[in-house]
């Protein structure tokens, strides 16, 4: 019995262990990692996973009605990226954080944001890239491989500035 309990003991030490520990902005992942394979429900019902657009240039966008941070970058994404890239062969997601979806609906129209948002309940998606207690206002560049090729956390002109050109980098490869 005792070897048992150090036998489990063991395994789930060797599982924490295992597990991707947060860096300093709260990410799991990192550039040149593959993206988790994720299914998004968009507010269309339609469903998206990542593993099916693999040779697309990906930007996920982790979002949510309450943040701040949040309502400041989206006008911009939408006028800096989604229009002048939608047709270049983006693929631009938003993914709200664990609201429902008349309040995701609501969100976006208020917003005045065409591009698609995601329903992520109980925060699933968001936890396979960041810390589930680490904020909204962040954004994930996939390239066409399915690695990440950048990652941004709130909103910074300079570091959406370099997200831009690595997204037009990405689509010049295209």
């Amino acid at each position: 019995m005792n070897k048992r309990w150090l036998w489990l003991g063991l395994s789930c030490l060797s599982f924490i262990l295992a597990q991707p520990k947060p860096d300093s902005r709260g990410y799991l992942v990192r550039i040149g990692d593959p993206c988790p394979d994720v299914s998004i429900e968009l507010t269309d019902g339609t469903v998206v996973n990542t593993a099916e657009l693999r040779g697309r240039v990906i930007m996920l966008q982790f979002t949510a009605s309450w943040c701040s941070v949040c309502r400041k970058e989206m006008p911009h994404i939408e006028t800096e990226i989604w229009k002048p890239y939608q047709d270049k062969g983006l693929v631009l997601i938003g993914i709200d954080r664990d609201e429902p979806i008349d309040t995701v609906k609501a969100f976006a129209k208020a917003m005045k944001i065409t591009y698609p948002l995601g329903l992520d309940p109980g925060a699933e998606i968001f936890g396979r890239f960041a810390d589930k207690e680490s904020g909204v206002t962040r954004n994930v560049i996939v390239d066409q491989s399915g690695k990440i090729a950048f990652l941004t956390r709130l909103y910074d002109e300079n570091e959406f500035q370099a997200m831009m050109k690595k997204i037009d980098e990405l689509l010049s490869d295209y």
